[in-house]
C-alpha cells in the first residue's frame, strides 16, 4: 500500500492568500499534500495556529510568509512534535514596537473609511523592491489579492498582529530543519533581522533572495520555489 504524501502547510501573511505560494505549490504539489491556511476569521496569532493544527492530522512541513511565519512559529510552540520542517520567510519575531499600534490603527481607519483600494495604494509599494513598482503584472496581482479582502478581515488580522507574542525565546528551542529566507531589499523585515533569527535557530539555513523585497515569493517566485524545494526535499 502506497504511503500518503507528506502534508505541507503554506501560511500566507497579512491580506494575502495562496497567490503568494503559487510557484512553490506548482513545484511541490506532485510530492506533497498541499494545504493553504485560511487566516480570514481569527483575531489572534494563537487561534490562527490552533486552527491549523485542529484542521490537519499528522506531521506537517510548515512554511509561513510575513505574518504567516509568525503563525508558523506559534504553531511550532503549541505542537513542536507535529512540525517536521519549518520555513520562515520575510518575517520577524519581536513583539509590538513603539509607535506601531498608532500606525496600525491609522491604516485600519483608512481601510474602513476609504476602502481596500486606498489601502492597497498606500500599503503595497513599500513592501516591493522599488524597481518593480512599474511592473504592472506584479503590482496588479498584489493589488487584486488585497482587493479580495475586506476592512473587517484586515482589522482582525491587524488585531492579531498587535497582540502577537514575543517569539524570540522560542528560536533556541527549534530543533527541526528550518529555512530562514528574506528578500535582499526587504525594508519591512530586513536582512539583519533574519540573520539574527538564523543565528538563534540551531542548524537553520539562511537564504537571501536577490532583487526582491518583502514579497519575495512573488517578486522572485522561481528563486523562492528553488529554496523551498531544497528545504522540503533535502
Amino acid at each position: 500500500m502506497q504511503s500518503p504524501r507528506p502534508r505541507l502547510l503554506f501560511i500566507p501573511g497579512l491580506l494575502c492568500d495562496g497567490t503568494v505560494w503559487e510557484a512553490a505549490i506548482e513545484r511541490l504539489e506532485d510530492r506533497f499534500a498541499i494545504h493553504v491556511a485560511d487566516l480570514s476569521t481569527q483575531n489572534s496569532i494563537s487561534r490562527m495556529a490552533a486552527d491549523q493544527l485542529a484542521g490537519l492530522e499528522g506531521p506537517l512541513l510548515v512554511a509561513g510568509h510575513s505574518m504567516g511565519a509568525r503563525v508558523a512559529l506559534e504553531l511550532y510552540r503549541q505542537a513542536p512534535e507535529r512540525v517536521s520542517r519549518l520555513a520562515l520567510l520575510d518575517t520577524g519575531v519581536h513583539p509590538l514596537a513603539d509607535g506601531e499600534l498608532t500606525r496600525r490603527q491609522a491604516i485600519i481607519r483608512l481601510a474602513h473609511e476609504q476602502g481596500m483600494a486606498a489601502l492597497a495604494e498606500r500599503w503595497l509599494p513599500p513592501m516591493v523592491y522599488e524597481p518593480y513598482h512599474q511592473d504592472a503584472t506584479l503590482m496588479g496581482r498584489l493589488r487584486a489579492m488585497v482587493l479580495r479582502m475586506n476592512p473587517d478581515l484586515h482589522e482582525r488580522q491587524i488585531t492579531a498582529l498587535v497582540g502577537r507574542p514575543d517569539a524570540r525565546p522560542l528560536l533556541a528551542q527549534i530543533h527541526c530543519p528550518t529555512l530562514v529566507l528574506v528578500g535582499r531589499h526587504d525594508a519591512w523585515s530586513p536582512l539583519a533581522q533574519h540573520e539574527g533569527m538564523h543565528q538563534q535557530i540551531k542548524g537553520s539555513r539562511l537564504v537571501v533572495i536577490e532583487h526582491a523585497g518583502h514579497f519575495a515569493p512573488l517578486e522572485q517566485p522561481q528563486a523562492v520555489a528553488d529554496a523551498l524545494e531544497t528545504w522540503a526535499t533535502a
